[in-house]
């Protein structure tokens, strides 16, 4: 049958998430396009894959059987998108790659400079998006990979279809408004607190339904306490500005620092808490050539990084970040 890629893809990512309107925010189609997409896969094949309930759509036996069917399909065609790989004499292709809006600012852009000096042949789409939407983009196939968070208090679902490879690991320390607290020296030569000594202030978090939400308020629990969430920010340049402007405090890593000059106090944790920069492709791309290099590329951009910590290995005694 004549039917695409690209209209066999909606058809899987709407089994996925339900709605139109989801599908299109995954792919990066309106929503539209993707009943366009969906209506000229009903005429390559003949029949009626959708149908509205209320104001939703469901997919009917037809359209549940071909998306099962497709997203085989999908697989097939992207092993032998490796498989052609394979033959070249040079690393060359083009990959798409999601990311978050913190690394796509920090991290992306070193990437990039360094892909095109040591793999010019490679083409790199990348694609700005939330960090808890990252995995199902790459399962759903809208991406060939992406960078992503975990946290060990919340860790993501381990998919078996999925390939997760820890880069780095970020220890948080906490962002206050300048003057609002001090404690003993730390090991980094900041001050040093507990979260414990945060319970009487106000916090800025995104929110709670998020991985990183979730991390923050466990932790606090941990420390016997439950945070006063007056803010729920998931902009990190925001919530540095809400900071600096003296309406609540927030956990905060160098990288995430970096996004935004600030005039605030930084100050060393007790507790330990992290996050781990990810990253997530299909198993069958795992060692697809331009995948591998870009994941190498990758590697190389944050351990030359300031603060750079290994999986389970210590900090990175390259250069400081100053704050204020």
């Amino acid at each position: 049958m004549d039917w695409t890629s690209a209209q066999l893809r909606s058809l899987v990512e709407l089994t996925r998430r339900g709605t139109i309107t989801a599908v299109a925010e995954a792919l990066g189609y309106t929503p539209g396009g993707v009943s366009q997409q969906i209506t000229a896969l009903e005429k390559a094949t003949g029949m009626q894959l959708l149908r509205r309930v209320g104001r939703r759509v469901e997919l009917t036996d037809a359209g549940a059987t071909l998306a099962l069917h497709a997203e085989r399909i999908l697989t097939t065609e992207a092993e032998a998108v490796e498989a052609l790989e394979r033959t070249r004499n040079e690393i060359s292709g083009t990959l798409r790659i999601g990311l978050f809006a913190t690394a796509a600012a920090e991290i992306l852009p070193p990437a990039l400079r360094q892909v095109r000096e040591t793999h010019p042949g490679v083409t790199v789409r990348s694609r700005d998006m939330d960090v808890d939407e990252v995995y199902d983009a790459v399962a759903g196939g809208s991406v060939d990979l992406a960078l992503g968070l975990d946290y060990p208090d919340v860790p993501i679902p381990r998919d078996p279809s999925l390939r997760v490879r820890e880069l780095s690991r970020e220890r948080f320390s906490l962002a206050v408004p300048t003057g609002t607290m001090s404690g003993q020296s730390g090991r980094s030569g900041r001050q040093r607190v507990s979260l414990a000594d945060t319970r009487d202030l106000g916090w800025i978090v995104p929110s709670v339904a998020s991985y990183y939400g979730r991390a923050v308020l466990t932790a606090c629990r941990r420390a016997g306490f439950e945070p006063q969430v007056l803010h729920e920010v998931t902009d990190t340049a925001a919530t540095l500005a809400l900071v600096e402007a003296g309406v609540g405090v927030s956990v905060v890593t160098d990288l995430m620092l970096r996004l935004r000059p600030s005039c605030l106090d930084v100050l060393e944790l007790h507790e330990t808490m992290e996050r781990h920069i990810v990253v997530v492709c299909r198993s069958f791309a795992e060692h697809r050539p331009t995948v591998a290099a870009l994941v190498d590329v990758l590697v190389e951009v944050l351990r030359t990084s300031a603060g750079w910590r290994p999986p389970g290995g210590q900090q990175h005694s390259g250069n400081t970040l100053l704050t204020r």
